[in-house]
């Protein structure tokens, strides 16, 4: 394969090639590829998910009955009185199980800490296993809600105290909740066509990819995140948010793929740039990554009225076949004061698509025509996550706040980090763990490493070959690793980006071996050109 081959492969989405890199890395039947291009987790939450089978055991007992004079596998709609006695009487049957036994915490913790009635808490949860009725209301369920909003209140906000209520919308994963806001931000003029957005890069490629389609045509504007400072935003690229044409900032914090919280200092920067200076802008934070982090503090804690924050359950929790996200929105915000402020004419506009809703679509919130919207608003009496995933989101959120000592967090960490030390390590790198690293992903610098190893003579002779996606190539081609491009991410070095949450221990091992390998195979190539010249 010739360099002319992997050219037309440079621009396309980081996702999109990983699966060209797949086949060449699995055209060798008698190796072992080694896919770390996707950040799926290979660690879960299990007590949870035995909750959501113990539930479900205990479910169907309460529709059987219903009807249990017919014997025809026949049930119903469980009944609300009595719920928890009936419960009580079914886990002393069942007490060695963990499931059962998370189940009588979760229902002694809803109460005691969170104020909710056990009988309604248990009732919801039950009909939500047998998936029985609608979602009712379609955002979320009234008592998952509050769960959600608990634990999203002692991860995002750290020791923020929360400025006000928020609600909670419940969507498909993050990716929905992506899809759903730049929808409604464009139906309610929030941003137009020609706008400009500001992106903090390197980040996640869809943020990059989205804002170009036809549907929005937004015109981008680069808020660099420094690498040689630890991926911290500069001063100088966060004053570029002074620009009162900016209408919306996008971020992912902590940052994918180079996986670094932003500092407390760059939290307050921003907090106060907003406050004093820029109370209209609009911000979407993405904070999938922020469990992993140590005493992550979202921006969504620092600048409450302007914030939009999505959530997944996926990385986490392993999750990500669940599909498990959530958009949360302070009740007081900026967007509803931006709608308000429209020309008439285009507030009648708006009237007439929400008037399905309510006769009197003004009062509509922001959140909730995130939610018509997400089903075309013809469908909003139907909309909403499917009530079994909010029930095993439930479950997991719960499972978070239970965890008083952070055993499953500090596990999750520990195992991350370890990996990321062992991958360098057999690179022949010492890795240095720094105060912002959540090392879920690690972009993998190959000039600065070849230019370590090697000298500045090799680092400039490997940046000005363009070797990027050739490297990747021939890691896959020569090795079976699959990476994904730093580029596609819109990183400036000569990267790799790998994900630290899937494989094992000892497969780190490998591709920090084949990487070292195929980068001392480039400097043979280096010293012969440099022989011939």
């Amino acid at each position: 394969m010739n360099k002319q081959d992997f050219t037309e492969f440079a621009k396309l989405s980081p996702f999109e090639l990983k699966d060209k890199l797949i086949e060449i890395a699995t055209s060798d039947n008698q190796r072992l590829m080694l896919n770390a291009g996707r950040g799926n987790p290979n660690f879960l939450a299990t007590l949870p998910r035995w909750a959501f089978l113990s539930l479900g055991d205990f479910a169907m007992r309460e529709s059987e009955r219903s009807y249990s004079y017919l014997d025809s596998g026949f049930g119903g709609l469980p009944e609300h009185e009595g719920i928890v006695q009936r419960f009580d009487a079914y886990a002393n049957h069942h007490r060695p199980a963990d499931g059962v036994r998370f189940l009588r915490s979760a229902i002694s913790y809803v109460k005691d800490q969170l104020g909710l009635d056990q009988d309604a808490f248990l009732f919801e949860m039950v009909n939500a296993f047998l998936g029985c009725t609608y979602p009712t209301p379609p955002r979320m369920l009234l008592h998952t809600e509050e769960i959600v909003k608990a634990y999203l209140a002692q991860e995002m906000f750290g020791a923020v105290p929360p400025n006000g209520s928020f609600s909670v919308f419940a969507t498909e994963g993050g990716t929905a909740a992506m899809t759903y806001i730049f929808q409604s931000l464009r139906q309610n003029k929030l941003i137009r066509l020609g706008d400009k957005i500001a992106i903090a890069t390197p980040i996640f490629s869809p943020y990059l990819e989205i804002p170009v389609l036809n549907d929005y045509q937004l015109e981008i504007v680069d808020i660099r995140m420094d690498q040689n400072d630890d991926w911290q935003l500069p001063e100088a690229e966060i004053a570029k948010l002074l620009d009162p044409s900016v209408k919306l900032f996008c971020i992912v914090n902590p940052s994918n793929p180079p996986s670094t919280k932003l500092s407390d200092a760059v939290i307050d920067q921003l907090a106060t740039l907003v406050t004093k200076q820029r109370p209209d802008l609009l911000i979407v934070t993405d904070d999938v990554y922020g469990t992993f982090a140590d005493d992550f503090v979202s921006i969504f804690a620092k600048c409450p009225r302007n914030t939009l924050c999505v959530y997944s359950f996926s990385k986490y929790f392993g999750a990500t076949g669940w599909r498990l996200g959530v958009i949360a929105l302070h009740d007081d915000n900026v967007f509803e004061t931006a709608i308000a402020a429209l020309p008439h004419d285009e507030k009648l506009l708006l009237d007439k698509r929400y008037a399905s809703l309510t006769t009197e679509p003004r009062t509509v919130p922001f959140i909730d025509r995130l939610v018509a919207d997400s089903r075309a608003v013809a469908l909003n009496h139907t909309a909403g996550l499917s009530v079994p995933q909010q029930l095993q989101m439930a479950l997991f959120a719960l499972n978070g706040l239970m965890d008083r000592e952070h055993r499953y967090k500090n596990a999750a960490k520990h195992l991350i980090r370890q990996r990321y030390q062992t991958l360098y390590g057999h690179m022949g790198i010492k890795a240095v763990h720094q105060e912002n690293d959540v090392n879920y992903y690690s972009l993998i610098d190959l000039q600065e490493i070849g230019g370590s190893l090697y000298g500045p003579e090799f680092k400039a002779w490997f940046v000005k070959s363009d070797l990027g996606i050739g490297f990747l190539f021939r890691l896959a081609q020569e090795t079976g690793v699959v990476l994904l491009p730093g580029n596609g991410f819109e990183v400036v070095d000569t990267s790799a980006r790998v994900s630290l949450a899937n494989l094992t221990d000892i497969e780190y091992a490998a591709i920090g071996k084949f990487t070292r390998q195929v980068l001392d195979e480039y400097n043979q190539d280096f010293l012969k050109n440099m022989v011939k010249k």
